[in-house]
């Protein structure tokens, strides 16, 4: 049994690991034997997962310490053995659970906080697995922007430069009246 002071100190653990992520996962490996445990954790190292099983009392504690961001959503997940999933990827865990359980049925997602968003049910691996990541989004938009830009530019070089020495004079005239 641990004492007042190991729990405490078992907290401020837990909120130094939460605060540094946007990415939490609650996942249930109940059932699961040692063999099947260590390799989860394999799996987690292997992806860039940190995992630990916690006490749901604790982990609870320690959420509700935590002032800027609100985890009360999870809380009615925290039931039964919980293992806390943390990544730098919103999908990393999701994808690496899908691969582990092509083998079984555990882990299951109870439930996860992605950036404030809240996903409950193991129903929502599937969907967590297809989230695109900042970098993603981010190189998705660029492209997007890029585009018309690339097309511009195509289109005013199309008549070997003759368009842009054209608009360039164009604008040197108005720029002198």
């Amino acid at each position: 049994m641990a004492t007042r002071t190991q729990k405490d100190e078992m907290i401020a653990e837990l909120i130094g690991d939460i605060k540094g992520t946007n990415v939490l996962y609650l996942a249930d490996a109940s059932s699961m034997d040692a063999e099947a445990t260590s390799n989860l954790r394999r799996a987690c190292n292997t992806s860039g997962i940190r995992m630990r099983v916690v006490k749901n009392t604790l982990l609870r504690k320690a959420m509700e310490r935590i002032e800027d961001k609100d985890y009360s959503a999870l809380f009615p997940t925290l039931t039964g053995q919980t293992a806390i999933m943390m990544a730098e990827k919103g999908n990393a865990p999701a994808k690496m659970i899908q691969d582990f359980r092509k083998k079984g049925t555990k882990p299951a997602l109870k439930s996860a906080w992605i950036d404030e968003a809240v996903f409950i049910g193991d129903d929502q691996v599937a969907v967590l697995a297809n989230l695109k990541g900042k970098e993603e989004l981010i190189g998705d938009i660029i492209a997007l922007l890029q585009s018309p830009i690339k097309n511009v530019i195509g289109g005013l070089q199309g008549s070997g430069g003759q368009k842009i020495a054209g608009l360039l004079k164009t604008l040197e005239e108005r720029a002198q009246a």
